[in-house]
């Protein structure tokens, strides 16, 4: 995964507040706490087949966004993430946007089965 022909990785992800929440097209309801939200971004990082970054930087003047593209078991998907960080600079709240809609639903069915049996497949209970 590179970004401008250096190799990217969210530092975002290493400061996250202990009240974070994560929100996403793709899941029901919201995740909370440092702990699961850094467990189920890092398993969904594991889906993607490649990551292609059009955009990775700031947005405002407390966020941070990716724009990004990559396969989801060979379906073709375009994100886009929005970070917000709180007064002490951690991150505080994550909104990701999987696009289009069948791609978005494939990345739930793969997630419920990532998460099958264990408590954050709450999260993915609802999709179709």
């Amino acid at each position: 995964m590179t970004y401008m022909g250096k190799p990217y990785y969210p530092i975002w992800l290493d400061n996250l507040a202990d009240d974070v929440t994560l929100e996403a097209a793709a899941m029901d309801g919201t995740a909370h706490g440092a702990e699961a939200v850094r467990f189920i971004l890092g398993k969904a990082r594991e889906q993607y087949e490649h990551q292609e970054f059009t955009y990775a930087g700031p947005c405002g003047e407390s966020g941070y966004v990716e724009d990004y593209s990559s396969s989801v078991r060979g379906v073709p998907t375009y994100v886009v993430v929005l970070v917000t960080f709180n007064t002490d600079g951690q991150t505080q709240h994550v909104v990701v946007n999987h696009r289009p809609r069948s791609a978005m639903l494939n990345f739930s069915r793969v997630m419920l089965e990532t998460f099958a049996d264990t408590p954050h497949a709450k999260h993915w209970k609802g999709t179709p």
